[in-house]
């Protein structure tokens, strides 16, 4: 390599300086006295000093593709010890792998792509991210800047394309700035509300040979996120929490983000209240808490539902009360007297519904305020209320059936895995019946596609966990549908040796399309499935068909106990809808039980 090469050679000629010194002595000669000079900085590709500088803001790992405007990036990349390259198969896959590898680890997740088509493919996965604020630094190559414009041969203007899907991004053209432009980029991607940013690198940037002193500095006077709340804000929202009688605590996605699961426990221990959460909030609280309603919104449970409609203090941390928490705005929460809002993005404060008491600021920070001020309560009639609801609304399915139901397998897996592994999902009902019948304990453990609601999301998401979370059991909950839009990763998981396990309920359908069609449409049925076992097998992958209830529970653990990637088939009852449901348009607590 360019380093010990020229070590070597410059040791080398200083010896021989050296021995042509005493040559001219022993013959008589008088030598002039020179002064030392000074040593000319080493000058290296901009390609190493970038890879030095993803090594340098902590980068592990990163998923990506090689193509013509990546070349020199992937060439710096060989035989280096301090990161890994996860070859994927497709430029969708690295970015949700990226991106199930900041969820499942809170590291910031790293993709490649080429230029052009490269980039275009990364776009999917950039917005599911910044959908989600999940940080994330995504690498596109670009075409020489000369030829930028010029519409050259794979040019894209990515920056351009990605400005509206991305937290920031940046074309990079002068080489000089890339150790400053890698750490701003890293440090914009994980601080405030998280999110992805694209850094766009010309092919001759990569190429550029330039001095590198190793050092950078962030300069970004117009980004510094407030993180602290405002004092009387939170004393304002201790006060209406102290005052209340049937107080909600709802929590979303950003509880996770901040690390602040703890400090929501202690709260809602202290005074009693029950806890709801979104989709991307599942885990921030104890699932099998008593105080837990679980999910609420669309696909939520009765209870908690029913519980939000009656609150009459509503305290929402790190939310955005998205339609499918809300249903009908005019008719969500018609009885709360204060809504309380915390959350570190002033932009997502009274967005959809307006707050009384709104708290910018990091939730970890605030929620360990409030600890602090809020007394101590029981709300025994509102508990007793909640208890009630629970009795007349659980969850549940026929569980008498004969027929193999997609809930039984879901709850299957979570009693074989004992609730400890780690679920991605992908989207539509299989995510549904996961958040519904997998209790998730603790903070990391669900990685779902919410805001964008991305099919084929949860197989490579899946990859990225398992590279995170090397000793985890990671179990992807799929479709028959949306497993087939990223099922070349079977290469990925078996070229690098990763047991993710794959749970396909393949009913046949793209079911929550036709749950949609059967109650309010028509619907028409997915034709020309593939035998997954056979191109799980014809990957190198192990392949698993079940079609009767009683062989559910020995599939999962003989996948449990296999070493490598497992695709479990599941043929499900292919009638099965998705209950509770509200209906679009529909106030939450006017729900379709799906029960005679």
């Amino acid at each position: 390599m360019h380093g010990p090469w020229f070590s070597g050679t410059f040791s080398a000629a200083k010896g021989l300086v050296a021995a042509g010194s005493a040559l001219c002595r022993a013959r008589g000669r008088r030598l002039v006295e020179r002064p030392k000079s000074v040593e000319t900085p080493v000058k290296r590709p901009g390609a190493e000093i970038f890879v030095d500088a993803l090594v340098a803001e902590g980068a592990e790992v990163m998923f990506g593709y090689p193509g013509g405007q990546v070349i020199a990036l992937f060439d710096a990349l060989y035989e280096r010890s301090d990161i890994r390259l996860i070859l994927v198969r497709h430029e969708q896959a690295a970015a949700h792998a990226a991106d199930g590898y900041a969820r499942a680890t809170g590291k910031v997740g790293v993709c490649v792509a080429t230029s052009g088509p490269g980039a275009t493919n990364l776009t999917t996965g950039i917005a599911t991210a910044n959908f989600d604020s999940v940080p994330m630094v995504a690498i596109t190559g670009q075409v020489p800047t000369h030829l930028i414009g010029n519409d050259a041969f794979q040019e894209a203007d990515t920056t351009g394309i990605t400005r509206p899907i991305t937290k920031y991004n940046t074309l990079l053209e002068d080489p000089r700035r890339i150790r400053q432009t890698v750490k701003e980029a890293f440090y914009i991607a994980r601080t405030g509300r998280p999110g992805p940013v694209v850094i766009d690198l010309p092919g001759d940037v990569q190429k550029a040979q330039i001095e590198d002193d190793g050092d950078a500095e962030i300069d970004l006077p117009g980004y510094k996120p407030n993180v602290e709340g405002n004092a009387r804000q939170v004393r304002l929202a201790a006060e209406a929490v102290n005052a209340s009688k049937r107080p909600v605590l709802y929590v979303g996605g950003g509880v996770i983000i901040s690390g602040a699961a703890p400090e929501l426990r202690e709260l809602a221990e202290k005074a009693h209240i029950p806890v709801t959460m979104t989709l991307l909030g599942l885990g921030a609280f104890p699932g099998d808490h008593e105080l837990s309603l679980r999910m609420l919104g669309m696909h939520g449970t009765g209870y908690a539902n029913h519980a939000v409609q009656q609150a009459d203090v509503l305290v929402a941390v790190g939310a955005r009360f998205d339609d499918r928490v809300t249903g009908k705005l005019n008719a969500f929460a018609p009885r709360v007297e204060r809504i309380i809002h915390i959350d570190i993005d002033p932009a997502s404060i009274s967005k959809n519904i307006p707050v009384h008491i709104p708290i910018q600021g990091d939730a970890k920070n605030i929620l360990g305020q409030l600890v602090a001020l809020v007394r101590p309560a029981k709300h025994e009639d509102w508990l007793n209320q909640i208890a009630e609801w629970k009795a007349r609304f659980p969850l549940t399915y026929d569980r008498q059936s004969d027929q193999l139901k997609p809930q039984y397998v879901v709850e299957q897996v979570y009693e074989a895995t004992k609730g400890e592994a780690i679920i991605t999902t992908e989207v539509g009902q299989n995510q549904m019946w996961a958040a519904q019948y997998y209790t998730f304990k603790r903070p990391r453990q669900f990685l779902s596609s919410g805001g964008l609601g991305t099919m084929g999301y949860g197989f490579p998401a899946a990859i990225g966990a398992q590279v995170g979370c090397p000793d985890a059991v990671v179990f992807d909950i799929a479709g028959d549908g949306s497993i087939q839009m990223n099922i070349q990763e079977l290469a990925t998981v078996v070229a690098n040796r990763l047991p993710v396990k794959v749970a396909i309920l393949n009913n046949g359908y793209l079911g929550m399309v036709r749950q949609w069609q059967e109650l309010f449409f028509s619907h028409t049925h997915l034709v020309g499935n593939p035998n997954f076992v056979k191109v799980a097998e014809a990957y190198g992958a192990t392949g698993i068909l079940v079609e009767r209830k009683e062989e559910v529970r020995g599939a999962i653990e003989r996948a449990l106990a296999t070493p490598g990637p497992v695709f479990l088939d599941f043929h499900v009852n292919p009638e099965e809808n998705v209950f509770p449901m509200v209906p679009a348009g529909e106030a939450i607590d006017q729900m379709i039980s799906g029960m005679a």
